[in-house]
C-alpha cells in the first residue's frame, strides 16, 4: 500500500514539475518577442578647416635665373596672403621641385626649356570663409605673372570638419528617438505593445562631402540599432 502512495506522489510531482516547466518556457518565449529597428540622424555642417595647396610652375634653361624667379614669385605670393589676413603660421613653403628634361633617359623629345620648377605654397587654416574668398582673388596674382597650376590630384584642396564631439550627443538622441518611433509604429500595426530596450548599439559616424560641387559643406550621419521587447 505504501508503494502505491509513493507512486502516486511521484506521478503528481512529475506532473507538477512538467506544468511548471511548460509555464516557464511560455514565459521565456514571451520575453523573447522583440523587434530590431534602426534610427537615422543626419546633419549638414560647414567645414571648419581647410588645406589649400597653391601650385605654380616656372621654366627656364638657366638654373640660377630660374631659382631667382621662383624666389621672387614665392615672396610675392606670400605677401599677397599676408596682406589678406593670412598669418605666417598658416603658410607652409616647401623647396621647389626641379625637373631636368636632359636627365630623363627615356625622353628623346626636344623641349624649349630644360628645367621645370614646381612650387607649392600650402595654406592651412581654420578660417574657411576667408580662404574661400582668397581663392576667388587669384586673378590679382596673374597680374604679377603667377599662374596657378590646377588639376593635379596630389595638390587638391581638402576641407574637413573637426567639431564632431560637439554635435554627437544631440545626433545620437535624434537617432534613438527615430528608432523608437519606428518601433512604436511596428508594435501598433502588429497589435502589440512596445516594451523595454533589449539591446542597443551605436553605429559609426560618417562625414562626407554634401556633393562634389560644395566640398566645404559636410554631411554628418549616424545610424543606431535598437532592439525592443514586444508585449501583448
Amino acid at each position: 500500500m505504501s508503494r502505491i502512495k509513493e507512486s502516486i506522489v511521484l506521478a503528481l510531482s512529475i506532473i507538477g514539475l512538467g506544468a511548471f516547466l511548460y509555464s516557464a518556457i511560455i514565459g521565456v518565449k514571451d520575453r523573447e518577442r522583440f523587434i530590431n529597428v534602426r534610427g537615422l540622424a543626419e546633419q549638414e555642417v560647414k567645414a571648419d578647416y581647410v588645406i589649400w595647396p597653391i601650385v605654380f610652375k616656372e621654366v627656364g634653361n638657366d638654373l640660377s635665373a630660374l631659382y631667382e624667379t621662383v624666389q621672387t614669385k614665392t615672396q610675392a605670393l606670400e605677401k599677397f596672403l599676408s596682406e589678406n589676413g593670412i598669418s605666417k603660421d598658416e603658410i607652409g613653403n616647401a623647396s621647389p621641385d626641379i625637373t631636368d628634361s636632359e636627365s630623363e633617359l627615356y625622353n628623346n623629345e626636344k623641349r624649349p626649356y630644360r628645367y621645370v620648377a614646381t612650387v607649392v605654397v600650402t595654406v592651412a587654416s581654420k578660417n574657411v570663409d576667408k580662404i574661400r574668398e582668397l581663392m576667388g582673388k587669384q586673378g590679382e596674382l596673374l597680374k604679377q605673372g603667377i599662374a596657378f597650376s590646377e588639376g593635379d590630384y596630389r595638390y587638391r584642396k581638402v576641407y574637413s570638419f573637426n567639431g564632431l564631439n560637439n554635435i554627437k550627443p544631440a545626433m545620437i538622441e535624434e537617432a534613438n528617438k527615430n528608432a523608437r518611433t519606428a518601433a512604436q509604429k511596428f508594435a501598433t500595426d502588429s497589435g502589440s505593445k512596445l516594451g523595454k530596450i533589449k539591446s542597443a548599439t551605436q553605429g559609426q559616424f560618417s562625414i562626407e562631402d554634401r556633393d562634389e560641387n560644395t566640398p566645404f559643406i559636410k554631411k554628418v550621419r549616424v545610424v543606431t540599432n535598437v532592439q525592443y521587447f514586444l508585449e501583448d
